[in-house]
């Protein structure tokens, strides 16, 4: 098994900076993909940015230029940087593994954006 914790998320003003973390713990193995995920009020859930293992990345379009996704696979952490944040950024942010066939989620942290 695998247990992810995110922590990071809150509330920031237009234009502001927040860093999500995710650690996780128990039976990880390499390779491995982690990612982040979003869930607006009413709306589906979605992938904002994902790294592999040898630290490739993929980033939604909506966060292009404004998100970093990176990695420290000594600590088996995630990080997501998120700058130039808009209000549209708001959501419930989710740390994802996949392992193979196995899909692991956080429990997931609030990212608001208002003024």
């Amino acid at each position: 098994q695998v247990q992810l914790v995110e922590s990071g998320g809150g509330l920031v003003q237009p234009g502001g900076s927040l860093r999500l973390s995710c650690a996780a713990s128990g039976s990880i193995f390499s390779p491995n993909v982690m990612g982040w995920y979003r869930q607006a009020p009413g709306k589906q859930r979605e992938l904002v940015a994902r790294i592999g293992s040898r630290s490739t990345t993929y980033y939604a379009d909506s966060v292009k230029g404004r998100f970093t996704i990176s990695r420290d696979n000594a600590k088996n952490t995630v990080y997501l940087q998120m700058n130039s944040l808009k209000p549209e950024d708001t959501a419930v942010y989710y740390c994802n593994l996949l392992r193979g066939i196995s899909d692991y989620w956080g429990q997931g942290t609030q990212v608001t954006v208002s003024s």
